[in-house]
């Protein structure tokens, strides 16, 4: 994994991002300057009297398209400054993003995501700029800009340095394939119900065995897909 990474992230609303930008562990991040994050406003690159960085989609039907001046304006620019490993747009056709993706892209150092609004982009940006297309899930949002904040959360904690114990994102749910085991903290017994003796033994094979067993038996239970993959 690199040392940092740097995403540009391009919207129509980057004022959405402070607060989950400014906060916890990816402010933690951006102070230790394992991160960089920068959002473009789009609307700085319209030439649009009124800043509009939209238009009516040809061949009709509902919804606003982002249009190609502007946005080609904004990713040329950024790209005259430095050379991306991706450039990212979320949309319903995307590759499902999962740890996999994740990992892949902490490896990156530049990396420029592309928040759709309105109906989406001019399918010109995509078939030009775009060399990743993400998908969260099977559901609509409106517009790419939350999945910009779970797509570098995702990203930034894979990061070394950034989590207080490194070793514990190597073992999260999916790290490995599977779910993690059922996890306790004190006291070791709450109104009767107790933590499993094999995690107060101090013996490291038997709470490894234990643990191993228990994600195994979760992932059978809740996500039987994960094992047949």
């Amino acid at each position: 994994m690199q040392e940092s990474i740097r995403f540009d992230i391009i919207s129509v609303v980057p004022a959405i991002f402070e607060s989950v930008f400014n906060t916890s562990i990816i402010r933690i991040a951006q102070q230790k300057g394992i991160v960089k994050i920068y959002t473009h406003d789009l609307h700085k690159y319209s030439k649009d009297p009124h800043g509009h960085v939209d238009d009516y989609p040809y061949g009709g039907g509902a919804g606003m398209l982002i249009k190609c001046e502007p946005m080609f304006d904004c990713i040329e620019a950024l790209k005259a400054e430095r050379t991306y490993d991706e450039v990212i747009f979320f949309c319903p056709e995307g590759k499902m993003l999962n740890q996999t993706v994740s990992n892949e892209i902490s490896m990156m150092q530049n990396v420029m995501i592309i928040c759709g609004h309105y109906k989406g982009i001019d399918q010109r940006i995509r078939d030009v700029h775009i060399t990743r297309e993400i998908s969260i899930g099977d559901f609509v949002l409106s517009g790419g800009e939350i999945p910009a904040m779970v797509l570098v959360d995702s990203v930034v904690r894979l990061l070394p340095k950034v989590l207080g114990d490194s070793a514990s994102a190597l073992d999260d749910s999916f790290m490995d394939g599977i779910l993690e085991a059922p996890q306790y903290t004190r006291p070791s017994n709450f109104r009767d119900m107790e933590v499993p003796q094999e995690l107060l033994s101090g013996n490291p094979k038997t709470i490894s065995e234990w643990q191993q067993k228990k994600a195994v038996e979760k992932t059978q239970l809740l996500r039987p897909d994960l094992l047949d993959d």
